[in-house]
């Protein structure tokens, strides 16, 4: 086992942790609204990395006032926009921002409402407390 401290050699192209830290970090600070970690059931409508249409029930995980992130068993493509129904019936449109993750065939995406107007801003039926100090 070497003890000495090692020559520092330059990262992988494009794995430059200390950067990507940084920029989660100012992510996390320009944060519009806190994230509350609950789950709804929720419908989604749109078109598929196959340009499929489709309309599914999905689960949102770690709900904000701007989106949230979606489960489903489907293929997005990030940049896409989506039909979201709440249990209420209520549609909004939301861009899909990123994938987040996919495990055994479920896909989970980030999403931002498209157009923050009351019916988004109220979409998930809880008030949620602004980042703001």
């Amino acid at each position: 086992m070497n003890l000495k401290p090692s020559e520092r050699r330059p990262a992988p192209h494009g794995a430059d942790q200390t950067a990507s830290a940084s920029v989660n970090r100012s992510q996390m600070a320009r944060r519009r609204t806190s994230r509350m970690s609950l789950n709804a059931h929720i419908g989604l409508s749109g078109e598929d990395r196959q340009k499929c249409s489709f309309t599914m029930p999905a689960r949102a995980t770690n709900l904000n006032r701007h989106g949230a992130a979606v489960q489903l068993n489907r293929e997005l493509l990030v940049g896409s926009v989506v039909l979201v129904r709440n249990k209420l019936g209520i549609q909004v449109s939301a861009r899909v921002v990123a994938q987040l993750a996919a495990v055994k065939g479920v896909a989970t995406y980030a999403i931002e409402f498209v157009v923050m107007d009351d019916k988004a801003s109220n979409f998930w039926g809880i008030r949620f407390p602004s980042n703001a100090n």
